[in-house]
């Protein structure tokens, strides 16, 4: 049976860390509880772990791309400390006026995961505390997973349904990798 890899995609902000609007500092990182749990837990179960990020900081000229890939080396460092790691991790710096495919709700970051690890998105989820989280694992053919942490989907921008609501990275992932077993 020649099956084809399936993924979480986790968004950053609210879902991984605390979200700080506009993180600017690796001083200002705080990773969540259960966060590095929740990702050994899905590579357990066979998932590709992909963080998708929108970081439109960067195009309002908050902070800069390198700031960006500093936060990012810090967090890895953290997350392999609890015995965690991902397996990619992509990031939009569009603004959202933008339209560029990489910003969600746009499938771009999602798409090109697909093409580096031969992805089947059918079979793989996203975790975001966002509308626009779920509206592009909808688009994407995933199945969305909305927590409460973050945002927790009150910014009600896009109508797309979560398959589930959980309470934070570690309800969701133990829920996925239940069903996925």
């Amino acid at each position: 049976m020649n099956r084809r890899p399936k993924a979480v995609f986790i968004d950053r902000d609210g879902v991984l860390i605390r979200d700080a609007d506009y993180l600017s500092s690796v001083a200002g990182l705080v990773v969540l509880k259960g966060a590095s749990q929740a990702l050994r837990l899905l590579r357990k179960a066979g998932f590709k772990i992909v963080i998708v990020t929108n970081q439109s900081g960067v195009a309002r000229g908050y902070f800069t791309a390198a700031v960006v890939r500093k936060i990012h080396a810090e967090l890895k460092r953290r997350l392999a400390k609890g015995g965690a790691r991902w397996d990619a991790i992509y990031v939009s710096p569009h603004g959202p006026d933008s339209g560029h495919p990489w910003r969600k709700p746009g499938t771009g970051m999602l798409l090109a995961a697909k093409r580096k690890f031969g992805l089947d998105l059918g079979n793989s989820f996203l975790i975001g505390d966002k509308t626009s989280d779920i509206e592009c694992a909808r688009r994407a053919g995933c199945a969305g997973v909305l927590v409460r942490t973050g945002k927790g989907g009150r910014d009600k921008k896009y109508k797309a349904k979560p398959l589930v609501i959980r309470h934070n990275l570690l309800s969701a992932a133990r829920w996925i990798a239940a069903r996925s077993i």
